[in-house]
């Protein structure tokens, strides 16, 4: 090789960086049309919800003996692996407890077994003397109580009482939160789709409704409303100032969708997973009890809490926001300007070809697209570009 011979060398270019799935949703490079494929959530909901009220109409809700009264026996034990069995079928031998039988255990030093009403001194004599013989007490160290339906009923109606208070605490915090009026009723009809789900699910399956679970239909109203203001948030941040925009509103809130959905997801999981230990411990090792109940009703209703927040209440909203006077308006300014621009791009006059001379011979000139020139028509030119550049100085240049 020669000394003068230059040789060109290829640096190697930097490796190109690949963004992630919650960078792409939240720039738009990937979305999904959640809003404008509303129909097909609402129908999926409509389902879920009918089958939900049929399993209420024709199964009903297993209340617990807290609502429907009934015997409670507590006895002192050294709790073991078998406990709870040896003193199920000792109770259950005496055919006195009926189907509501339930034995627990509090802490790893009691029993506890709940029966159905029991009205004669006689039958409370042989439970406590089945229950004392299963583990190895005397029947008189069996605490007995009576627990009334009338004390049941004042606990339904004082859970219901509190979830209206719930629900329009909730709707006055969003309307004053985020000045819409229509994003507090979207979300309550999100957190009324949770929670028919989440008592369709219980009279589904048959688990009885303790006052766990209407502790945990509480906390899971709770999650729901926050994974829906998340979403809320960010169509606010989204639509401000939305007449202004190109986007109409349910693009808008579409893509606020996309942009929180990982987030949720995220949270939704994260919360889920301890929530389904929770009910295995509950249902298939300890059998009964209120990790059962509790945990039920926090899984099902996490879970459609996460579903509502992105399916029903964001493009609930948007449907009602679009039917307000100023969308209209904005829509139709929307399409009025797509018009404007389609007929102009459409009605834009060709390029008249030109002659170029070849080697200055006029006879060899040939017809050529100036297109292919790089040749742009005046009036294809704004007057941006139609400006002069500034000269520069020598030294300007040099730097």
């Amino acid at each position: 090789m020669s000394d003068n011979q230059n040789v060109d060398v290829l640096e190697p270019s930097a490796p190109v960086k690949k963004t992630g799935i919650a960078h792409r949703l939240y720039t738009g490079e990937i979305s999904y049309d959640f809003v404008g494929k509303r129909n097909r959530w609402y129908l999926i909901s409509g389902i879920v919800i009918l089958i939900s009220i049929a399993a209420l109409g024709f199964r009903g809700i297993n209340w617990g003996i807290e609502f429907t009264g009934g015997a409670d026996f507590q006895a002192p034990a050294t709790v073991t692996a078998t406990t709870i069995e040896d003193v199920r079928s000792a109770v259950a031998a005496l055919e006195i407890a009926g189907d509501d039988l339930s034995v627990t255990t509090i802490g790893d030093n009691t029993v506890r077994v709940q029966t159905q009403t029991i009205t004669t001194d006689t039958e409370v004599t042989a439970v406590k003397a089945a229950i004392a013989t299963a583990v190895g007490v005397e029947p008189d160290s069996v605490a007995y109580s009576l627990i009334g339906a009338s004390w049941g009923q004042q606990i339904s109606t004082q859970a219901l009482i509190a979830l209206a208070v719930f629900l329009a605490l909730v709707m006055i915090f969003i309307w004053a939160y985020f000045r819409e009026f229509k994003m507090s009723i979207a979300a309550i009809v999100a957190l009324l789709h949770d929670l028919v789900i989440t008592i369709g699910i219980y009279a589904l399956v048959g688990f009885s409704v303790t006052p766990a679970t209407m502790i945990g239909v509480l906390t899971i109203l709770g999650y729901s409303l926050y994974d829906t203001v998340v979403v809320f948030d960010k169509i606010r941040e989204n639509t401000h100032e939305i007449s202004n925009s190109r986007l109409t509103y349910s693009v808008a809130a579409n893509n606020a969708v996309n942009q929180t959905l990982v987030r949720s997801l995220n949270t939704t999981v994260i919360g889920v997973l301890p929530v389904a230990a929770l009910l295995f411990t509950g249902w298939f090792i300890l059998g009964t009890g209120p990790l059962k109940d509790l945990g039920l009703a926090l899984f099902v209703g996490m879970i459609a809490g996460a579903y509502s927040s992105v399916f029903i209440a964001s493009p609930l909203l948007a449907q009602m926001r679009e039917a307000d006077p100023d969308m209209v308006e904005h829509r139709e300014r929307l399409a009025r300007r797509a018009a404007r621009a389609n007929e102009k791009s459409t009605h834009r006059p060709k390029a008249k070809p030109v002659t170029v001379a070849v080697g200055g011979d006029a006879a060899a000139a040939t017809v050529v697209d100036p297109g292919t020139l790089g040749l742009v028509s005046a009036k294809d030119l704004d007057a941006e570009a139609r400006r002069q550049r500034t000269r520069q100085t020598r030294s300007q240049r040099r730097k």
